[in-house]
């Protein structure tokens, strides 16, 4: 598996030159989302059923990045195709995260770490049911929620600083971060032997 540092150094080179189109579709996603919990009321439920495909999308917009591939800010709501399972995704992997915050939170970091994967699952593969998706992520993560943990430690500090910015800042880590996530799903995929 590559070292944390090596997929963060990939991320800032697949950023060069295109941090304005990153950025601006992070601005989008946060726009719709933030839109869609400030509802007085209903925000909550819509951002239920809005967070899950969002999420995917944003999650397939950065497979795309990483890899190279072409890709479109408008890629961010393309898993609303794929609403049902999307949406039971996102509710069950809530649900599981929940039960096991309540039991400790420790349980809970690695019930979210073990479940971190099923965006971008569910992202390559419509046709997964969200159940098996949650399966395949927390087989994958196996062995790996360590890591993971470490890699998002690395983001802390800027995300400090970003407060700083009274969050404006996060306009352009969010990118850094997704693509970053990206790349460790990619290599958890297909693992890049002597490089761990």
């Amino acid at each position: 598996m590559t070292e944390n540092k090596i997929l963060m150094q990939k991320a800032r080179e697949a950023l060069k030159g295109k941090w304005g189109f990153a950025v601006w579709t992070n601005f989008v996603y946060f726009l719709v989302t933030g839109a869609i919990n400030a509802v007085p009321g209903a925000g909550t439920l819509a951002a239920l059923l809005v967070c899950g495909p969002m999420n995917a999308g944003l999650a397939g917009f950065y497979l795309k990045f990483s890899r190279g591939e072409q890709t479109d800010t408008n890629h961010i709501f393309r898993e609303f195709e794929n609403f049902g399972n999307t949406l039971a995704a996102f509710l069950l992997m809530v649900l599981f995260i929940i039960l096991r915050i309540l039991l400790f939170i420790v349980p809970g970091i690695m019930a979210a770490l073990s479940y971190s994967q099923i965006f971008y699952i569910l992202s390559e593969d419509r046709s997964i049911a969200p159940l098996a998706a949650l399966k395949k992520s927390k087989q994958m993560m196996n062995g790996y929620k360590k890591k993971l943990f470490y890699l998002g430690c690395r983001f802390f500090g800027w995300a400090l600083l970003c407060l700083c910015t009274c969050g404006i800042g996060f306009l352009w880590l969010a990118p850094y971060i997704n693509l970053t996530l990206a790349n460790f799903y990619n290599d958890l995929k297909n693992p890049v032997s002597g490089n761990t």
